[in-house]
């Protein structure tokens, strides 16, 4: 990868790690720089928009590897069960080796920006949605009408997402493994 290229990548990671652990607000661009030991006018060459567009490819990418994460996932087990297990192992093991100061990787930056930046905005509804249809193709398998699997699936992702919450709270990985109970 040339060198331009890391550091467009390292701003994009940098930025995600800091905006799931402190928040989009509280991360500013001068952390980020540093952090990401980009040069300073790689910042506004790659993101002339700023911060917003930084922050919109940072919710694309942490989208994109929960993505992964979960197509992989189902692609390892058949059964709705199982992979309603494996999410939920894989996300607790997450937060617990961030010693539960991290969350889910989109969600301070979406509650931040939602709606007042459509593209931020736009950025999180792609990766949920991506979220969802995979759960829903796994549910599928098993569930009659697929709008049922869809609506299985959406609950899913949205209990996933309060427990990881009150894992943080509780420091804990508990409630998110007792999310796998539930389905």
């Amino acid at each position: 990868m040339p060198n331009a290229a890391i550091h467009r990548q390292n701003l994009v990671e940098t930025a995600m790690r800091l905006f799931r652990r402190q928040g989009y607000a509280s991360t500013g661009l001068q952390q980020i720089l540093v952090e990401s030991q980009a040069p300073k006018g790689s910042l506004y060459h790659y993101f002339p928009n700023g911060k917003e567009e930084l922050g919109e490819a940072a919710v694309l990418l942490a989208g994109a590897r929960i993505h992964e994460m979960l197509s992989d996932l189902a692609k390892r087990h058949e059964e709705p069960r199982a992979f309603v297990r494996g999410y939920c192992r894989v996300m607790a093991n997450w937060m617990a080796e961030s010693d539960f100061r991290s969350g889910c990787p989109i969600a301070t930056t979406l509650l931040e920006n939602a709606p007042q930046s459509p593209t931020i905005t736009r950025a999180g509804l792609d990766a949920v949605d991506s979220w969802i249809e995979v759960a829903a193709q796994v549910f599928g398998r098993v569930e009659g009408p697929p709008r049922a699997a869809r609506t299985r699936a959406q609950l899913l992702v949205a209990a996933i997402e309060g427990s990881l919450i009150l894992a943080r709270l509780r420091q804990s990985k508990q409630p998110i493994l007792d999310v796998a109970r539930l389905f």
